[in-house]
């Protein structure tokens, strides 16, 4: 079995946020900075920014009523349409999260948001203890993101993903 050692966190793919990073191991999320990612909430005016720091910090009953303000005010927003599925993620409903990407990617189908909604599929897929089709959204998720010449924090954070699924499923094997 082929293993990844990370050395440092600062090893860990980019979260997509400054302060936040992905854990390798479970494929989540992580606030790695809380000053660092304060001071980039402290700037920001995206809503989708304070959602995505709530569902960090444990808060998902407060992110949701932030979602759903945000979404009345622009509901066909990619991210916060994300950041809804993602928070079905968060709180164990997995079915309807992966519905909710799946719909999303009925509609991004060729554009250049298809690997981001694949990423989070993928995700969710794996979170649920679905490592062969995480496996499959991972790869489309970097096959995409290469042919489009991502950048490479992106196509790195594929690659561990991908990886991270693949070992998953050759240990269980």
């Amino acid at each position: 079995m082929t293993t990844e050692t990370f050395s440092s966190i600062s090893d860990w793919p980019t979260g997509g946020f400054p302060g936040v990073r992905t854990n390798p191991d479970t494929l989540l999320p992580a606030i790695v900075n809380e000053e660092v990612m304060q001071s980039a909430l402290a700037e920001s005016s995206d809503p989708a920014d304070r959602i995505m720091a709530l569902m960090l910090e444990g808060h998902p009953g407060e992110a949701a009523e932030l979602l759903a303000e945000a979404r009345y005010n622009d509901p066909e927003s990619f991210k916060l349409r994300i950041f809804e599925a993602e928070l079905h993620r968060a709180t164990n409903r997995f079915d309807r999260a992966v519905e909710l990407f799946r719909q999303l990617l009925g509609e991004v189908h060729g554009t250049a948001k298809e690997p981001i909604v694949h990423q989070y599929l993928g995700r969710a897929y794996f979170v649920a203890g679905n490592h062969v089709a995480a496996a499959e959204s991972f790869t489309r998720a970097l096959d995409l993101r290469v042919a489009l010449a991502a950048d490479a924090s992106l196509i790195y954070s594929s690659a561990v993903a991908l990886q991270r699924a693949r070992n998953v499923l050759e240990f269980a094997s």
